[in-house]
């Protein structure tokens, strides 16, 4: 009998170096990945089945859904040819539909929910957004947390992770790029 995979909640974000999504002017124009780094992006997020956001993030994500491919790179063409397969989930107590496939919205983020969805998948699940991220990491729902440290210093803004969280972790790769960009990979301790 072939075993069950263990599905991971995996969160994967692209920070500043002072630990930033988003400035204090809600911008991360200073994150947009070179080919090199997109094409990372696309290899983690290949065994990725479903995206958990919040309304902030799905609706920067969004756009992935109706962006033309033809004339697109090799590296962004495949990036939104994996968003689109993948189911996603909406967590928003505002939004009532959504403008792309594969998507439900839920009002409430439930813990033990998640917990199923995690125990019933195939694929691996994604966690976007540091607001949504720090109530599954709050609830110890994370397996693995995947940085992408961008060479840039903003000063304010969007925190990748609350004030206020304790967790312990284990390296599992790390990789440095030309651009400056540095990822780092590592497993959640329970």
């Amino acid at each position: 009998m072939a075993r069950h995979h263990a599905s991971r909640l995996i969160y994967s974000s692209i920070v500043s170096l002072d630990g930033y999504v988003a400035d204090r002017f809600g911008s991360f124009d200073w994150a947009e990945p070179d080919p090199d780094v997109h094409g990372l992006v696309n290899e983690l997020q290949r065994p990725i089945g479903t995206y958990l956001y919040g309304r902030r993030m799905y609706e920067v994500m969004a756009p992935w859904e109706t962006m033309p491919l033809d004339g697109q790179s090799r590296v962004v063409a495949s990036f939104a040819e994996l968003w689109r397969a993948a189911d996603k989930v909406v967590y928003s107590r505002t939004l009532s539909s959504t403008s792309t496939a594969r998507t439900r919205v839920e009002a409430n983020f439930d813990p033990d929910a998640v917990r199923a969805m995690k125990a019933a998948a195939t694929k691996d699940l994604s966690i976007g957004g540091p607001t949504l991220a720090a109530r599954a990491l709050a609830h110890d729902l994370v397996d693995e947390i995947q940085l992408f440290m961008v060479p840039t210093i903003v000063g304010g803004g969007n925190r990748w992770l609350p004030e206020d969280l304790r967790l312990d972790l284990e390296l599992l790769d790390e990789r440095r790029f030309a651009s400056g960009f540095v990822h780092v990979r590592y497993r959640v301790r329970t």
